[in-house]
């Protein structure tokens, strides 16, 4: 037998501590180096771990800390002295053999990388999909639920009370009724206000909620132009726009939280809460709500063309400003304007709203300064 297996005592001036893995004493041991790695307790019977089956664990500078894959997972041995430490190394010929290789970091990176991939594919294309899928099937009342939740976080970043002016509100609820009734939406399925906040804006949330911003009713010149604009939110809500933008941006969010390391779905719900008022719908749905917004003028015997121009004149002066205005959510185009011009038809339904009305609604928040 050569002499790296013959037994011998290892002898140390630093002490050689053991946990034996079923309790938290701190023992004190001695090492024999034979062919097997013996470990001894004054006192106590010796454990044998056999070289093959050491490996080395995580440990501070100048500590070689060994575990053996046939003891109590706790189990573990520090060795404090050097030369010691090199004599055992020498013997546990796999001491690093469950680390990680190159190939083995290779492996963790690619799949990692592919793990990456997917999730970005489940973003670009399956969360759309299954919005699309899942929008029209949440059940009204739990649609009323989110929609109460994305309202409260709207009125706190655009005013927490509507504007309650009675004439004001007289004036709107006639002019959202008969757009109402023109779309052929149910009486108890839509709910609208104007909030007090100088950006100029209009809005869907899930649920049948149909938000006016006070900005753009400042900028509008007549009731046609608001109503148009009104006709083609009422398409987003129709179509379950707002309800699918939802799940889409909160679905996202929580897929790229995965990535990064958040997983509370706290940002998830805040985003998704939020981006109904900044999102970009698809050129799909933008054209679809076009269509139905032509077809609910149409059928009141009043041109679409008007609240187009309205959107014209806003993102015209206003398309450099910082502020959030409809041209966030209802990007312009020249073929979007072309079609308006096409759709252009002479009056001849009654008006939506008269004169005084029509003041009346202007003045909806009062005269206090936003």
């Amino acid at each position: 037998m050569s002499d790296i297996s013959a037994e011998a005592p290892a002898q140390s001036a630093k002490p050689t501590i053991f946990f034996d893995g079923t309790s938290s004493r701190r023992r004190q041991v001695m090492l024999t180096l034979g062919d097997a790695l013996e470990i001894a307790e004054e006192g106590g019977a010796p454990v044998r771990w056999s070289y093959a089956d050491i490996r080395r664990a995580d440990s501070p500078p100048g500590i070689l800390r060994l575990s053996s894959i046939t003891a109590p997972p706790l189990a573990r041995l520090e060795i404090r002295d050097a030369a010691l430490a090199a004599d055992v190394t020498a013997r546990c010929l796999r001491l690093d053999e469950h680390r990680t290789s190159r190939r083995g970091v290779a492996k963790i990176v690619g799949w990692s990388a592919a793990a990456a991939i997917s999730i970005v594919c489940v973003v670009l294309f399956g969360v759309p999909l299954a919005a699309d899928r899942l929008a029209p099937l949440v059940p009204k009342p739990v649609e009323r639920r989110i929609g109460d939740a994305a309202e409260v976080q709207m009125k706190t970043i655009f005013g927490r009370n509507v504007c309650e002016d009675p004439a004001g509100k007289a004036a709107f609820t006639k002019l959202v009724n008969r757009l109402r009734d023109a779309a052929g939406l149910d009486d108890d399925s839509m709910m609208a206000g104007v909030l007090p906040t100088s950006v100029p804006n209009a809005f869907a949330l899930p649920g049948g909620k149909v938000f006016v911003l006070k900005g753009l009713l400042d900028k509008a010149e007549s009731p046609d132009e608001l109503a148009g604009i009104l006709a083609h939110e009422l398409g987003h809500l129709k179509h379950y726009d707002s309800m699918r933008g939802l799940i889409y941006n909160g679905g996202t969010s929580f897929l790229i939280g995965l990535l990064f390391g958040d997983v509370t779905g706290s940002s998830a719900v805040i985003f998704a809460s939020r981006s109904v008022v900044e999102a970009s719908y698809s050129r799909e749905a933008e054209t679809a709500a076009d269509t139905f917004a032509i077809e609910v003028m149409h059928k009141l015997g009043r041109s679409p063309k008007p609240a187009f121009e309205l959107m014209f004149r806003i993102t015209g002066k206003e398309g450099g400003s910082k502020l959030t205005t409809i041209l966030a959510s209802h990007p312009l185009t020249e073929d979007r304007l072309a079609r308006m011009t096409r759709e252009d038809r002479p009056v001849s339904g009654p008006p939506l709203l008269t004169d005084k009305e029509w003041q009346s609604l202007k003045g909806i928040c009062g005269s206090g300064k936003i």
